[in-house]
């Protein structure tokens, strides 16, 4: 038997959209935006790490060693993996405000920070930035369960899905920026100091203000983080951790009367109530492996499969873009014009289908449901990786000149751009999503970090593995005109079939839509024996 709901919780439950959810979205979002900042701006300017600091037989601009490149490329997931655990685990014991703060504060020094990296050698100066961006992944792997769990917890059971859908569709606006500042920085520099191309001179097609591009860019991060630190503080506790984590039901209804500006009763007999009733288990309990274990299950190893694919793509889309002859070899352009060329190729690819994608999902996801649209994603992601990858050579070509290449490089770009659209109107969202509504209030912060964590394991796997299978496709095969391939094309079968598994695992995770989140986390049921109700079984029930 279902218990009575709390007043200040159904008036949460049944509250028409108003301006304080709006208040939230941006104010979480701004987050998401900063942290999609941070994390893939660095892609835009790894190439000009390598031409300022490494240096061929003394004289020729390089490139970053492979063991630097997945360094600088990776440290900030495993900072951001760790600030996923330890920050989820602290938003269910102190609250989920009192941690936000943190978060942030630790984005906005190390962003700047990463930009003062230095030393007297490469190698000084790429472990100072390796160290900063590995905190700064600590900040924003925080971020992640916190946001989340802030907004589920402050929207109504309606348009819920949405309202936290559009806190991660900020992330797609933080890629878009990445690539917009990179346009910025590097075309202002490259208008006031006129490198030579590479091939007129090649220590000479690196000025030594190159250096303060890079630094202009990862600083950058710090200006949205510092610009919400004033409006996350003003926002109250989350009514649901006030009443049932904290058992303040005075507390929890003034601050939701404030906010929705409604009168609220404080029901502090069905505070006694749940906190006489209520079961009590633990994360690793019996218990909870009975009511949660398969929905821990489902979204971990889902948002880790997505993510192998997801951080391969974003993170080396320049690798592959070379490769394939839409960007030219790095021989041809001088460092800051090499810079310029792969910002603006992402943020074509971001504007076109990374972005869109964000906000199919966002209007979609209340009308059709978590399972379906992240079932869906990880089906045509699958598809249009094995079209990339069966016919590689068809796409890329067999050799390039100077001024040419004889494969179908538009048609691969249209294909690789619509793998992005159906991440982001599919699992890249629902893996954020379902995890912060379907776990207990005492437990939801933990168990969100928990799923994210796994995500960023396998972003990981996806960054450093991508990397060392590309390395088969040798930069002086580009330069030269033999396009074998064979490394990147490995990479985009294996990451089909990562996809695939992502589709099979998606049938773990239940369908949260339409349902309150007491119903969903079994926090309205009579007893501790009672079993789950089927709005969160792992049998599928049709969307509300």
């Amino acid at each position: 038997m279902a218990k009575t709901q709390l007043e200040v919780l159904n008036a949460l439950d049944l509250a028409k959209t108003q301006w304080y959810h709006f208040t939230a979205i941006i104010i979480a979002g701004m987050g998401f935006f900063t942290d999609a900042y941070d994390l893939f701006c660095i892609s835009t300017v790894t190439k000009l790490l390598g031409r300022i600091y490494y240096f061929e037989d003394g004289k020729k601009p390089g490139s970053l060693p492979p063991n630097v490149s997945a360094a600088v490329n990776g440290v900030a997931l495993c900072g951001t993996l760790a600030g996923q655990l330890f920050f989820g685990w602290l938003g269910d014991k102190m609250g989920r405000k009192k941690v936000y703060g943190m978060t942030l504060m630790l984005m906005v020094i190390c962003s700047i920070a990463s930009g003062l990296s230095f030393g007297h050698t490469a190698k000084s100066v790429m472990t100072t930035l390796c160290f900063f961006r590995f905190w700064l992944g600590f900040g924003i792997g925080g971020d992640y369960p916190l946001s989340a769990t802030i907004m589920s917890e402050y929207a109504n059971k309606r348009t819920r899905g949405a309202f936290i859908a559009a806190v991660f569709a900020m992330q797609g606006f933080g890629i878009l920026a990445g690539g917009a500042v990179s346009i910025i920085v590097s075309a202002g520099f490259k208008s006031h100091f006129k490198a030579p191309a590479y091939q007129d001179d090649p220590k000479g097609s690196t000025v030594d203000e190159a250096d303060f591009v890079w630094r202009l860019i990862l600083m950058f991060g710090a200006v949205p983080a510092a610009m919400t630190y004033y409006w996350r503080m003003k926002m109250p506790e989350t009514a649901r951790y006030t009443a049932l984590v904290e058992r303040n039901a005075k507390q929890a209804a003034a601050d939701m009367s404030r906010v929705m500006q409604v009168d609220i009763e404080e029901d502090r007999q069905k505070i006694d109530e749940i906190a006489t009733r209520e079961p009590s288990f633990g994360l690793f309990s019996a218990q909870f492996a009975k009511r949660h274990g398969l929905h821990l299950l489902g979204t971990t190893s889902t948002w880790l499969l997505l993510d192998v694919a997801y951080y391969s793509q974003n993170l080396f889309q320049k690798d592959i873009f070379t490769a394939i002859g839409w960007i030219p070899a790095g021989k041809k352009m001088n460092a800051i014009e090499e810079v310029y060329r792969i910002a603006k190729a992402q943020t074509l690819i971001a504007l076109c289908s990374t972005v869109p994608g964000y906000w199919f999902t966002v209007f979609f996801i209340d009308r059709i449901g978590r399972f379906t649209i992240q079932l869906m994603g990880f089906f045509f992601m699958t598809v249009f990786m094995f079209a990339l990858a069966i016919p590689y050579n068809h796409w890329r070509g067999t050799k390039c000149g100077d001024d040419y290449c004889d494969g179908n490089h538009i048609a691969f770009v249209v294909l690789y751009s619509f793998t992005f659209f159906f991440a982001n109107f599919g699992p890249n969202a629902t893996t954020f999503i379902v995890p912060a509504e379907v776990f207990p209030a005492r437990l939801r912060s933990t168990c969100h970090g928990i799923s994210a964590a796994a995500g960023k394991a396998g972003a990981i796997v996806g960054a450093f593995g991508f990397l060392y299978a590309a390395q088969s496709t040798h930069q002086s095969e580009v330069d030269h005109g033999y396009h074998k391939g064979i490394g990147v094309k490995n990479s985009l079968i294996l990451l089909g079939v990562t996809n695939a598994m992502g589709f099979l695992f998606t049938f773990l995770v239940p369908e949260t839509n339409g349902k309150s989140l007491e119903e969903l986390s079994g926090e309205n049921e009579e007893d501790e024996g009672t079993e789950l109700p089927p709005s969160v079984s792992t049998t599928r029930t049709a969307p509300a």
